[in-house]
C-alpha cells in the first residue's frame, strides 16, 4: 500500500459538461412578485402568475446527466476491458486498503497513527464490494445530496446516494490511536502526480451531530450500482461539502495522527474545509419573447450549511444595450420580493422503486415528509412567470436567505469558499 506521504504535485483538470435534461415528475409552481430599480417603469402591471407547470430540472438527475467534473490521463471513467479490471474499478474487482500512514513529525508529531488491524492487499484483507453491501444490510444509509464544485457557477446534479458510514467502514480497524484525520484518495492511472486526494477529521468521520448526514462509502446511485463517469464503483460521500470531498473511484484510506489537510484543492488556494452554501442559481432563459407572452425563468436553489430560509427576486427594468450588471452594494439596496420554490414532489413517482421517502435520512420515519425543504445539503427549483411585461429590456435577478438572515452572497463571499455570486437573466420584451 502506497504511503500517502508519497502524494504530490498539482494535477490537470478537464471538465466536461452535460446539461440536465429538461423533463420531469409535475409538481405545482408557487408565484413571484415583480420589483423594479433605476430607469423608466416599463413594467407596466406586472400580474403574478399561480398555475400548475412541469418542474424544468429532474428531481433525481439520471447518472449519465450530471454535469460530469473529471480528472486524469486517460480520465479513469473513460477505460475498457481490460483496463478497467487492471484498476480496480469493476464490481469484482474492487478493493479497499485501510492502513496507518506512518507518519510523525519530531517534536511535534512524536507518534504516529495506529490501528488494530489493517485492511491490506498484500495480506488479502482489503475490503472488497460484497463485504460493503454486507455491512450495509445492517448499517446501510440513503440520503439526497446535491453536487456542486467550488469553482462551477451551476449545480452539477442531485441524487439518491446508498452505501455505508466511513465511522462504520473505520471500525472495522478496530481500536484506534493518535488519529486526527482521515486521509483518502482514488484511482489515479497509477501515476503520483495524478493523484487527487482529499480528508476530513477523525471527529467529523466518526460522529454525526442531530440533524446532520454522515460521511459514507457510497455503492448505489438513484437505486443502480454507481457507474465509472460517476465515480463508482465506489466513491466517498461527504455531504457537507463541495465536490471535491467527494472522491470518485475510491481505492485507499489512510489514518494519520497529521492535523492537517492533504486536500488537492487546497493546492489552488481553495478552502479545503468549505461547506455548501446556500445559493440560488438561474438558468439560461430566452432572451426575448413578444410583446403580450408571459415571460418564464427558472433556476434551482441549494440549501447550504446555513440552511434555507427564502427565495428572493428583483426585477431591473430600463435597460439600456451594453449596460453593466449591478454590484453587490447596488443589490443590497435593491427591493426583493419574497419568491416561492416548487413544494416537494410525490416521492412514489420520484424515488428507485423499493425506496420509500420514510427510508431516508432527512425524512420523518413516520410520515416519510423531509425535515426541511430543500433537504439538507439538496436541491428544488423554482419558477417565475411575467405577465403584462412592456416593450423594453430587463434583468431578473435571484438569491436566497437563509436561516442565520443572511442574504446570498453573505455569509462567505469570497469565491475560493464556494463561488455564489447572484446570478441574473437578461432578457428583452420585443
Amino acid at each position: 500500500m502506497t504511503s500517502s506521504r508519497q502524494i504530490s504535485g498539482q494535477l490537470a483538470s478537464e471538465i466536461s459538461r452535460r446539461r440536465f435534461a429538461k423533463s420531469a415528475v409535475g409538481m405545482v409552481a408557487s408565484a413571484m412578485g415583480a420589483s423594479q430599480v433605476g430607469g423608466q417603469d416599463q413594467a407596466g402591471s406586472v400580474s403574478v402568475s399561480v398555475e400548475g407547470v412541469v418542474s424544468p430540472h429532474p428531481f433525481l438527475t439520471p447518472a449519465e446527466d450530471f454535469y460530469t467534473v473529471a480528472r486524469g490521463n486517460p480520465k479513469p471513467h473513460t477505460l475498457q476491458g481490460q483496463a478497467l479490471i487492471d484498476a480496480r474499478m469493476t464490481p469484482e474487482t474492487w478493493r479497499l486498503e485501510i492502513a496507518p500512514d506512518g507518519f510523525s513529525e519530531p517534536p511535534d508529531i512524536k507518534e504516529s497513527a495506529k490501528a488494530e488491524k489493517s485492511l491490506t492487499l498484500a495480506d488479502g484483507t482489503a475490503l472488497d464490494l460484497p463485504a460493503l453491501e454486507k455491512l450495509g444490510e445492517t448499517h446501510g444509509v440513503k440520503y439526497l445530496k446535491a453536487m456542486q464544485c467550488l469553482n462551477i457557477a451551476e449545480p452539477l446534479g442531485q441524487g439518491l446516494w446508498e452505501g455505508v458510514p466511513l465511522r462504520d467502514v473505520l471500525r472495522l480497524c478496530g481500536k484506534l490511536e493518535n488519529v486526527r484525520r482521515i486521509y483518502y484518495l482514488g484511482f489515479h492511472n497509477h501515476d503520483p502526480k495524478q493523484i487527487f486526494q482529499s480528508s476530513v477529521s477523525y471527529t467529523q468521520a466518526m460522529e454525526t451531530p442531530p440533524g446532520e448526514l454522515p460521511a459514507f462509502l457510497a455503492y448505489r446511485l438513484n437505486g443502480e450500482p454507481i457507474p465509472p463517469v460517476r465515480g463508482g464503483p465506489v466513491r466517498m460521500i461527504v455531504p457537507w461539502a463541495h465536490g471535491f470531498k467527494s472522491i470518485k473511484w475510491l481505492q485507499q484510506i489512510y489514518l494519520t495522527n497529521d492535523y492537517r489537510t492533504n486536500d488537492t484543492y487546497a493546492l489552488k488556494n481553495n478552502d479545503p474545509e468549505s461547506y455548501l452554501k446556500t445559493a440560488a442559481y438561474v438558468d439560461d432563459g430566452p432572451e426575448s419573447s413578444p410583446a403580450g407572452k408571459p415571460v418564464t425563468i427558472v433556476g434551482r436553489v441549494i440549501s447550504g450549511l446555513s440552511g434555507f430560509q427564502r427565495l428572493e427576486t428583483f426585477l431591473r427594468t430600463g435597460l439600456k444595450e451594453g449596460d453593466r450588471r449591478l454590484g453587490d452594494d447596488e443589490l443590497r439596496e435593491a427591493t426583493w420580493e419574497t419568491a416561492d420554490i416548487l413544494p416537494p414532489p410525490n416521492w412514489k413517482l420520484v424515488l428507485p422503486e423499493g425506496v420509500a421517502s420514510r427510508d431516508l435520512l432527512g425524512f420523518d420515519p413516520k410520515t416519510g415528509d423531509p425535515l426541511s425543504w430543500p433537504t439538507r445539503y439538496g436541491m428544488a427549483s423554482w419558477v417565475v412567470t411575467m405577465n403584462g411585461l412592456k416593450p423594453g429590456r430587463y434583468e431578473l435577478y435571484a438569491r436566497t436567505i437563509d436561516h442565520n438572515g443572511d442574504a446570498q452572497p453573505e455569509p462567505r463571499p469570497m469565491r475560493k469558499a464556494g463561488k455564489n455570486e447572484i446570478q441574473s437573466h437578461r432578457f428583452e420584451v420585443v
